[in-house]
């Protein structure tokens, strides 16, 4: 497909994945405080959230920093962002429809430059983060939120099963793929943390929108690995359900 191609697809797929997206992100489980505190999140902070989608993290940055800027692609997105927003009381928060990348910033623009769970959706990460490093100020923060995988044979696996059930998928990286995107750009080795983020597979399969005739071939694909681990995602069956964890890598580099 075309740059352009990914795009709608991208915009279709989270369009109508907006609402169970928040419902996602709001969800106990979620290392809320975790990721914080690894940004290093500051008072005098002006904040990027680059594909912030329903704009949770956004929102939780604003609380601390000075303002907070969510880009994303996605219209629907922006507009639950702008809900949660003032639902919050945020005066904080500016809000912007945009494909990345590039970023429509000016260079070294912000002191953090922040993004979730979106990596596994740029066909060109690089591109990404390289624009992210352009528009933060020497001595700000770069922070890359993301699934990831540790072996070949399992991030085949994964993302032959994940590109079925959520088309705008592109690829799940290696983690040493994701940390040498940081040193390629001369960043250094970024420091990284992990979490597993847990989740039911009917849950997850109710707020996804995959091709006619794929939501069964993914339910089968993830019945057929329990016990097996080819996903990388510790299948397990219990309370009736299929429940796993997609492994998650919070990686924070500073630009020096």
């Amino acid at each position: 497909m075309s740059a352009e191609d990914d795009k709608r697809v991208v915009v279709d797929q989270f369009t109508r994945q907006a609402t169970a997206f928040r419902e996602f992100a709001e969800m106990p489980g979620q290392p809320r405080e975790m990721v914080l505190a690894a940004t290093d999140i500051r008072p005098d902070d002006t904040v990027l959230d680059v594909a912030c989608g329903p704009g949770v993290t956004t929102c939780d940055l604003a609380e601390v920093a000075r303002h907070a800027t969510g880009i994303d692609i996605t219209r629907t997105m922006i507009e639950q962002a702008k809900r949660l927003q003032q639902e919050k009381g945020l005066t904080n928060v500016t809000w912007c429809i945009h494909s990345v990348p590039p970023l429509p910033f000016e260079v070294e623009s912000f002191s953090l430059v922040f993004t979730r769970y979106s990596f596994h959706h740029f066909a060109d990460p690089l591109g990404v983060l390289s624009e992210m490093v352009r528009v933060c100020k020497p001595g700000g923060r770069i922070v890359v939120v993301d699934v990831f995988m540790t072996a070949k044979e399992q991030a085949a696996a994964y993302n032959r099963m994940e590109k079925l059930r959520d088309p705008s998928h592109v690829r799940a990286l290696l983690l040493d793929e994701l940390t040498a995107l940081f040193t390629h750009i001369g960043l250094g080795q970024p420091k990284p943390l992990f979490y597993k983020q847990p989740m039911a597979l009917e849950p997850l399969l109710k707020g996804s929108f995959p091709n006619r005739g794929d939501e069964e071939r993914v339910r089968q694909i993830i019945v057929e690995d329990v016990d097996k681990n080819r996903l990388g995602l510790d299948a397990q069956w219990k309370d009736g359900d299929v429940h796993f964890a997609y492994p998650i890598a919070v990686l924070v580099c500073s630009k020096e």
